[in-house]
């Protein structure tokens, strides 16, 4: 079963405009980026250099021969060809009625060399795992729509669109049975598929796993030896939901704090975690400025620290944190995410950045929320720099309520998926 992707009509738009004559379209692997590419240009011929045999051929082309064979062209696993970038930018600034989709899973070969290459030309897409909204899709004939979350973002003064009873709501229902399935797999297109069977799931993410080591892995650095990587990975994954401390992850790993800090880096790069920056811009108060990290998708963590049991308090932010980043990504929201902590203990879990102000989330993994637990936001604002605009205070809790003026509670499903149309 396909879901519609929200990228989808952007992708084929993009294409059509007189800046949209060169895409690259990255993500972590199995995210899709083929599937959805196909979709969007049925036409257009498809080469994979994935095939070493093949690949050779495609590098020792000249920009002539890339633009007469393919005048239009996929690219796929680019990276594994990074000769051929130039190729194509020398068959882009030479043939205007050319175009060409590059694909890739390892950002830092691929975008570096879209940096140095193809600055100016190049128009960036990136595709995460599926959305909330994604996942409630039946086919790629459905409308994917925004959620509440975003659709308020677009609109900060609207807080209407979060008004209704969910216990009564049959959508509510089944965006809540979602999500509790997103908590237990998490997103990639092929565990979402109803069909499969929880040994199924269970399977295809372990073989993710080794997939992801001897391809990305393999991309992103020459490592001789994959064992210290392996390590800390699994301990990296152990410390999701939890500021960054370079020396312990080091210590448990066994490896030195500055492999620690490079090997996160490559988990990043691959679309494997998002590693928040802290907000500290307030020099006269004692903030924190270590980042959190959080994994992108709850199924690959699972996989990761093989425990399929109930997710811990961490764990449960991330899961959630995850799902709000990749619908602002998604959304191509011009916001910037951050977490917030003070030395004496205040934390916010996620503060997102708007043009005039910000937004504060509170997560929780209880079933009721009660204004203690949003205690972090009382005198927020004399930290920031912008104005407080709201706070959400997320769990599993049933009702949307006000707990202030500016404080809501909300159930995660609700808040992160569509209003009915």
């Amino acid at each position: 079963m396909f879901r519609n992707r929200a990228a989808l009509a952007r992708l084929r738009s993009r294409a059509q405009g007189k800046l949209g004559r060169l895409i690259v379209l990255t993500g972590a692997r199995q995210t899709g980026k083929t599937t959805l590419s196909r979709r969007a240009f049925p036409d257009w011929p498809y080469v994979s250099l994935e095939d070493p045999v093949v690949r050779p051929s495609y590098s020792r082309m000249s920009a002539a021969e890339l633009a007469e064979r393919y005048p239009t062209v996929i690219l796929d696993e680019v990276q594994k060809a990074p000769s051929l970038v130039e190729t194509v930018k020398a068959a882009y600034d030479a043939y205007p009625d050319s175009r060409f989709v590059l694909l890739g899973s390892s950002q830092i070969l691929l975008l570096s060399k879209v940096r140095e290459s193809l600055a100016g030309r190049a128009a960036i897409e990136e595709l995460w795992p599926l959305t909330l909204p994604e996942m409630l899709t039946q086919s790629w004939d459905d409308t994917c729509r925004d959620s509440r979350l975003i659709r308020w973002l677009r609109a900060p003064n609207d807080f209407e669109i979060f008004d209704g009873v969910p216990g009564t709501s049959s959508s509510f229902a089944t965006q809540q049975r979602q999500f509790d399935s997103y908590l237990d797999y998490g997103a990639m297109p092929t565990v979402v598929d109803p069909e499969l069977s929880r040994e199924d799931r269970i399977s295809w993410l372990n073989d993710y796993q080794r997939t992801y080591l001897e391809r990305d892995v393999a991309d992103l650095a020459s490592l001789r030896d994959l064992e210290p990587f392996v390590i800390a990975q699994k301990v990296i994954a152990s410390h999701t939901g939890r500021l960054v401390n370079y020396s312990d992850l080091a210590r448990s790993a066994g490896i030195a704090p500055a492999t620690a800090r490079r090997f996160l880096r490559y988990l990043e790069l691959s679309y494997q975690v998002v590693v928040l920056p802290p907000f500290h811009r307030n020099v006269e108060k004692r903030l924190s400025k270590a980042p959190k990290i959080h994994f992108l998708d709850p199924g690959i963590l699972r996989a990761l620290l093989n425990r399929w049991g109930e997710l811990s308090d961490e764990e449960y932010e991330s899961a959630v944190v995850a799902e709000i980043y990749k619908q602002v990504r998604t959304a191509r929201l011009s916001i910037d995410a951050f977490h917030l902590r003070t030395y004496d203990g205040r934390e916010v879990d996620l503060l997102l950045e708007l043009e005039h102000g910000f937004v504060a989330f509170e997560i929780k993994k209880t079933r009721r929320v009660a204004r203690a637990d949003v205690r972090s936001f009382h005198e927020l604002e004399e930290l920031l720099d912008k104005p407080l605009l709201a706070g959400f205070a997320l769990s599993q809790d049933r009702d949307a309520r006000f707990l202030d003026t500016r404080t809501l509670a909300l159930p995660v499903a609700w808040t992160l998926g569509p209003p009915d149309p």
